[in-house]
């Protein structure tokens, strides 16, 4: 595939992929409500007394982000190691957001537009590229929709009681 072409079926189903990976925790603690909500830095503070990540990156998100996603990458014929790899580098990019937004000063769960979804869409897309057959247009598109899907989808499901926040 050339990196000006487009492929539609090869965005549709990276954003199965990111859509699994993102929406796997926050089911996971509709379901398991504080089972399991172990953080992943342990509450570590680093120098500037501010959280390495946050109380709400856990391993229960981790375990279930990087799962789903790998089932689903089955679902839709992916092989479930680029899946699984997928899950792993879309939660990497979330928690780089963290790092990001807590060195920031912003709290856990707290907003900042672009960098709740450009981390964990282009990460696990650019990286995996060549194994979702994905262009550098495909990339740029994949990240424009999550980001939309973001923004309309997060207020919907907090109406629906299945995000604790409406973003």
């Amino acid at each position: 595939m050339t990196s000006l072409s487009l492929c539609p079926v090869c965005i549709m189903q990276t954003l199965m992929l990111l859509l699994a990976a993102n929406g796997a925790p926050v089911l996971a603690g509709n379901l398991l409500k504080t089972r399991c909500a172990w953080p992943l830095d342990s509450g570590l503070r680093l120098a500037d007394d501010r959280p390495l990540l946050g109380q709400t990156k856990t391993w229960r998100g981790l375990v279930s982000g990087v799962g789903m996603t790998a089932g689903v990458a089955a679902l839709l014929a992916i092989d479930v190691w680029t899946g699984f790899m997928f899950g792993i580098l879309a939660m990497g990019g979330d928690l780089l957001s963290s790092f990001i937004k807590r060195r920031l000063g912003k709290k856990s769960s707290s907003r900042a537009r672009g960098l709740d979804t450009v981390p964990e869409s282009l990460l696990p897309a650019w990286i995996l590229r060549e194994h979702l057959s994905l262009s550098v247009i495909d990339i740029a598109v994949i990240i424009g929709l999550f980001f939309l899907f973001e923004e309309n989808l997060s207020p919907l499901l907090y109406k629906w009681h299945i995000r604790k926040r409406p973003y």
